[in-house]
Order: structure tokens, then sequence, then C-alpha cells
């Protein structure tokens, strides 16, 4: 009994002792707020005022799980993570009792199903496509759809191996991203785009010049099948890439060939590529030293520029031309960057993609240059539009972040991403187990791969590539849909153009020549 009566007495003495610490810091906060010069709130609303902070941070947390609806929140929504984290278990994606997708949002894609669609022994499937056959080592493409750049760095070590080890699960290519090559990219054994930012991670001199020796060396990987010279991005369309401090290790720092513990920031642009005729030159050079396809990535400010682009391939020859040309969309990626860049610069994707498509075709390079489309494509639907559009090839980065277990939680610029997927912080890394996680990141690219084979095989077609924009409606302001073709007709080779130039001819007034094309063009459908 005298025990008890010690405990109760000590228990009385812990709570008094915890009450009087917690009057001492209320009275501390008050003192504080009201002398504080800078939050006005505080100030005249002592220690309660600090709720308003609280909840500000809390509040995009709380509305992911109960407050928005499944099709609201951005820059993805809950349908849209849903459906990802599905595939990636392996589970269908049967629903019943009607769609919730409204579709009468404006630019809404519809499919146009077909009349009389082929019997289903007579499926649709995805065949292989060459890129660069120019290229001494041609690619023969398996999947239409891709992962899409993302750097080791910014993500962390156990997501590289994970995606490395699920791209060739799937068939699928991975591309490095600007950060170089290291060995969690190759252990899994997938094709491997290697992306050459504007600081020339992994193939750069001590000067921080493109090195050809270290350009032999990557190229002498048979997994790297293509080399991609980042331009733009869509995070950030004019600057840099941008990798904080304490992201750069010592291994991450010797790959990168950079010092260690210092921020990774890249100039704004090649220095070596000042216009159109010196970016062919750098392609062809790379193509030639490395014996693999090479292209570039971008984002779209005005299609008008790139006229200059391609009167100079025809001016030089095809065989001079990119082997592809990857668009990024300008409504922001995976990675860090000022909010003026993400919100307000760039061309959104949906427009940038059919207006490349548009010009490439129109020169007559539909058959020498492959167009990757990369930017928000996460779901069937984004994909089959894509195709639809005009692109070859799809990429989305984000999309396999969520197949890792990514939870949109907006902290991937600050190393405490509570998945591992972009941490370098070794508890938080021990949340992702590539063992696992591969399996995830493979049975969503089949899942993409398999629905948008359903899509095409609806509407008529054997394999994904042969929709086309009469397969596709788009919902308008009022509420009804108007198919792609019609909003923005397909258009064929201007062989006087093609003809002219080719002849030697300066190409003046192009883009004249480019509006009245899109006034009055010619439809391939």
């Amino acid at each position: 009994m005298v025990v008890v009566w010690v405990i109760l007495e000590w228990l009385a003495l812990l709570f008094v002792l915890m009450l009087g610490i917690g009057v001492l810091a209320v009275l501390a906060m008050f003192v504080l707020d009201r002398r504080n010069r800078e939050d006005a709130v505080r100030r005249n609303y002592p220690v309660i005022g600090r709720f308003r902070s609280l909840f500000t941070e809390l509040g995009e947390f709380f509305r992911q799980y109960f407050f928005a609806m499944d099709r609201e929140e951005m820059p993805f929504n809950r349908a849209q993570r849903d459906w990802v984290y599905n595939a990636g278990k392996g589970h269908g994606n049967m629903v019943a009792f009607g769609s919730t997708r409204n579709l009468s949002i404006p630019g809404t894609s519809i499919f146009v199903n077909d009349t009389f669609p082929p019997l289903d022994d007579q499926f649709a499937q995805t065949q292989p496509l060459e890129i660069g056959p120019t290229a001494r080592l041609p690619y023969r493409a398996p999947s239409v759809f891709n992962i899409s750049g993302m750097s080791f760095g910014a993500l962390s070590r156990p997501a590289v191996r994970a995606l490395s080890r699920g791209a060739a699960e799937a068939g699928i290519w991975m591309n490095t991203g600007e950060g170089g090559l290291s060995r969690y990219h190759l252990e899994g054994g997938c094709d491997l785009v290697f992306q050459i930012g504007t600081a020339k991670y992994g193939v750069r001199d001590e000067h921080g010049h493109l090195s050809d020796d270290r350009l032999r060396d990557v190229a002498a990987h048979d997994q790297v099948r293509m080399f991609e010279l980042k331009l733009a991005q869509g995070a950030k369309p004019g600057k840099g890439g941008i990798l904080p401090a304490e992201k750069v290790d010592a291994e991450i720092a010797a790959i990168r060939g950079i010092p260690e513990g210092v921020a990774s920031i890249s100039p704004n642009r090649h220095v070596e590529i000042p216009d159109f005729p010196s970016l062919l030159d750098m392609i062809g050079h790379i193509r030639e030293v490395t014996g693999k396809p090479v292209g570039f990535k971008t984002v779209i400010g005005s299609s008008d520029a790139y006229e200059a682009l391609f009167e100079e391939i025809l001016r030089r020859g095809a065989d001079h031309a990119p082997d592809f040309i990857t668009i990024d969309g300008g409504e922001g990626g995976t990675g860090a960057a000022p909010m003026p860049l993400m919100d307000l610069v760039g061309m959104p994707l949906r427009e940038a993609l059919l207006r490349m498509v548009d010009m490439r075709d129109r020169f007559g390079l539909k058959d020498r240059i492959r167009l990757i489309a990369s930017g928000k494509l996460v779901n069937p639907s984004d994909v089959a539009w894509a195709i639809c559009a005009g692109a070859d090839f799809v990429t989305t980065a984000r999309g396999f972040m969520f197949s890792l277990g990514c939870i949109q939680a907006l902290k991937c610029d600050r190393n405490t991403c509570p998945t591992g997927v972009t941490t370098h912080d070794p508890h938080l890394q021990r949340g992702l187990v590539p063992e696992e996680k591969y399996r995830k990141v493979a049975n969503y690219a089949r899942q993409i791969t398999h629905e948008v084979e359903i899509i095409a095989h609806s509407v008529g077609v054997a394999e994904p590539r042969l929709m086309r924009r009469r397969h596709v409606r788009v919902v308008q302001a009022g509420g009804d849909s108007v198919v792609l073709r019609h909003l923005r007709p397909s258009v064929l080779p201007d062989d006087a153009r093609i003809a002219a130039l080719n002849a030697g001819e300066s190409g003046s007034g192009g883009t004249e020549l480019f509006q009245s094309a899109d006034a009055d063009v010619r439809s391939s459908d």
C-alpha cells in the first residue's frame, strides 16, 4: 500500500511539473509573439496565432486524405495515383456502377470506338520501332512506354535500383537523367538512355567540357542504347538542374565529377550550343564518337523558332537530323524549381506536341525523327492521347515514382521524402525495398501498355501507333466534343518547301508558310 502511495505522489509531482513547464512555455510564447515584428497575426493574437501556420502547413496533407474529391487535387489527383498504385500491385483496374470521371470538363479525351471492332483474337499489340537508322548501332525500341529522366542524386539509391530492375523485367528503357551513369543504373540489366545535361555530368573533363574519352567509356556499356542532350526540362525551362548540397555525397560527387557537399547547379544552357546549327553539330559529333542514336529534350516556348532547325536539317540532309526529339510539357516535373518557372513558363505538352508533330511531318521527316512525349502522362488515357497526337513513344517520371510508393508529399527537394524515393537519409531509404518495389515498376509499365492496347483494339487498329487524330475526341468549353483531327488536322509534307531547301534556297518566309499550312492543311488521316 505504501508503494502505491509513493507512486501516486511521484505521478502527481510529475503532472504538476509538466503543467508548470507547459504554463512557462505558453508565457514564453506569449512574450515572444507580442515582441515579434514580422508576423502580424502572432503579434495581435499571441500563442493562438501560431495555429494558423501549423494548420496551413498541415492543410495540404489533410486535404489529400479527407477533403479533396478523387479528381480535384493537383498536380495529380487521387484517382490518377490510385490507378498507378493498383497497377503496381498487379491488381486489375475494373470498376463498377459507372465512371466517376466528369466527361464535360474541357480538354477531356474521349476515344472513338470502332463500329465493327476486330474480334477478341485479333488484339492490338505494340511493335518494336527503330530509332537512329543512320547510327552505327541503331536502337530497336521494344516498348512504346518508358521511364523518363530522373538523376541518381535526385533519386535515392534504392529507387534507382528498383527502377533499373523493373525496367528490365518489363522490357522498357530507363533514362538516366543528367546526373551521370551509376552502378545502380546498370545492375538491373535494362536498356538505358544516357542524358547529357548542360553541366555534362559523367562525361565532362576537368574543365567541365564534354570529353570524348568519357563518352566512349559510357557508350562501351551495351546497356546504353541512346544519348539525349537535355536543352530544357518542364520543371524549369531556361534554368539548369538543381541538386541541394545535402544530397551531394561522396558517391554522387564522384559520378558527376563535382565537389562533395556543394550544391550541384547546372548552367541554364549548353555553352557550346548557341543556335540550331551548333546543336546539329553537337548531335552529329556525339553520334560519331559513340556510334549510337542521339537526340535532344526540350520545352517548347514557340514552335516558330523550330522552323530554323528543320530548315537546317534539310539543307544538310536528313542524315544530319537528330534521331529523336523529346518534348517535355511546361506543366512542371519531378525536380526542384523556382515557382515562376514551374507555373508560368513553357508551352503545355498537349499544345507543344501537336505543333512539333505537324512541323516534323510538314518537313518530310516523319520516318527519320522519332518524337517522344513527356509530361504528366501517367495513365492509359494520357498515353493513348499522345500517340493519337503523333508521338512515337511516351515517357513518364512521376508515374514511375508513384509505382515506387511516392505519396505526393511534395518534399522532393528537402531530403525528407517519407517514402525513400528522393532522399539520401539512410533511415528513410529503409522504407523502399528494391527487391519488392521493382515488381511494382514492371507491373505498372505492363498495365499501361496493356490498357493502351485495349484502347487501340477498341478504336479498330492493330497496334497503338496506328491510332490517329481521328480516333480521339476532345471536349470543348460548351460540353460538346470534337474530333482532334478537326481541331488540329494532320499535315502532309510540304513538297515545294522541301524541294526549295534541297535546291539551296534561303527558305525565307517560313513562319508565314507554317501559318498558312495550319489554316489549310491536307489531312493524312
